[in-house]
C-alpha cells in the first residue's frame, strides 16, 4: 500500500515536469476572490498554492478585492449600500470604508497567511507609486451615463515597483484601489485591475478565482450537470459576451482584455475546489475555462499540448 501510494506521488510530480519547464521564471498574475477567500481552509491552501509556485520558480502576483468583507463593514457602521447597473454606488463616505477594507484588513489577511511560510508577500494598494491610475467611471441606464460616485476606470499601470518586488524574489499582493491624477481614490474593478496589471507586466499567464467552475455551455439552473467550456479563443468570446450573465462580464471581459493586450492566455477557475491553481498550471488536463489569442504566434512562450479548442455554442455565464 505505501509503496502504491508512492508511485502515484511519483506520478504527479512527472506530470508536473514539462509544466515546470514551460513556466519557470514566468510571471503570474492571480485574481484572488470568492469563496476562496472567506472559507478559512481554501484561504489556507491557496496561501500554499502561491508559496508552491513561487518556489518552482514562477513570479505569482496576487490582485483582491473584497466585496462581501465591504458589505460587512457598510452594515456595521449602518452605512447604506445602494447598486446602479449593477454597479456600486460609492459616496466619499462609502469610499473611506471601502479603501480601509481593502487596504488594512483584506490585504493584511492575504500577506499574513502567505508569510506563514516564509517571508515572501508584501502588500501594497493601487495607489502606491502611482500603480493604477483612474478615471471616473459612469453606469449607463437606458443608454444615459450616470454618476454613481468615487468608482474608477484604470487608464494607466505604472508596474514597475511590482516589478522590483518581482526582482527581488517577493509575491506582491495589491489591492483593487486606484487614484486619478487630481488625487481622488477610486474604487476599481478586481478582474479589471488584474487584466490590467496582467498586461504592463507581460504576463505569461492571468488566472482569475471565482465561485463557478468555469463558463458554462447552454446553462441550465435545473440541470444536474451542465457542460464547461474548456477552450476558446479571443474572437469567439468578443461574440459570445453580450449573451453572457452579469456576474460573468466582468470576468471574461477581463480574459479578453488580456489576451488582446499580449497576455498568452487567461483562465477562468473555481476557487472553491482546494489547490485548483496548482491544477491549472501543473497538470495536462487543467480545469476551468481557457481563453487564448487569435494568432497562435502572440504567445509569449510555448506551452505543452493540453486540450484542443471547441467550437463553442450558445453560452451563458454564472453569477459568481
Amino acid at each position: 500500500m505505501r509503496r502504491a501510494e508512492a508511485l502515484k506521488k511519483a506520478a504527479t510530480l512527472i506530470e508536473a515536469l514539462p509544466w515546470l519547464a514551460s513556466f519557470h521564471g514566468a510571471t503570474v498574475v492571480i485574481k484572488y476572490g470568492g469563496n476562496a477567500m472567506t472559507e478559512e481552509h481554501l484561504r489556507e491552501k491557496f496561501a500554499a498554492d502561491v508559496v508552491f509556485l513561487r518556489y518552482a520558480g514562477l513570479r505569482p502576483v496576487i490582485v483582491h478585492g473584497g466585496g462581501p468583507q465591504i458589505n460587512a463593514q457598510l452594515d456595521l457602521l449602518g452605512i447604506e449600500s445602494t447598486f446602479t447597473a449593477g454597479l456600486r454606488v460609492t459616496t466619499p463616505e462609502a469610499m473611506q470604508v471601502v479603501r480601509m477594507v481593502l487596504v488594512g484588513q483584506v490585504n493584511r489577511d492575504v500577506v499574513g497567511q502567505i508569510n506563514r511560510h516564509g517571508p515572501f508577500a508584501i502588500g501594497m494598494s493601487g495607489e502606491d507609486a502611482h500603480l493604477f491610475t483612474a478615471v471616473r467611471k459612469h453606469a449607463l441606464v437606458d443608454g444615459v451615463g450616470v454618476d454613481i460616485g468615487q468608482v474608477g476606470d484604470i487608464v494607466e499601470v505604472e508596474a514597475g515597483a511590482v516589478r522590483a518586488l518581482l526582482d527581488d524574489g517577493r509575491i506582491p499582493v495589491v489591492s483593487s484601489i486606484a487614484r486619478s491624477d487630481d488625487g481622488t481614490v477610486y474604487n476599481v474593478n478586481a478582474d479589471t485591475a488584474a487584466a490590467a496589471l496582467a498586461v504592463a507586466l507581460r504576463a505569461s499567464k492571468l488566472i482569475i478565482l471565482t465561485d463557478v467552475e468555469g463558463l458554462y455551455r447552454d446553462w441550465r439552473p435545473d440541470a444536474d450537470e451542465n457542460e464547461i467550456i474548456e477552450q476558446l479563443s479571443a474572437t469567439e468570446l468578443e461574440k459570445l459576451l453580450p449573451g453572457l450573465s452579469s456576474g460573468m462580464i466582468p470576468k471574461m471581459e477581463a480574459c479578453l482584455t488580456a489576451v488582446q493586450g499580449g497576455v498568452p492566455r487567461a483562465h477562468v477557475l473555481d476557487g472553491r475546489v482546494p489547490h485548483s491553481v496548482l491544477l491549472e498550471v501543473f497538470t495536462d488536463e487543467g480545469i476551468g475555462t481557457m481563453v487564448l489569442p487569435d494568432a497562435p504566434e502572440a504567445a509569449a512562450a510555448p506551452e505543452p499540448v493540453r486540450r484542443r479548442p471547441e467550437a463553442p455554442a450558445q453560452l451563458k455565464g454564472n453569477d459568481q
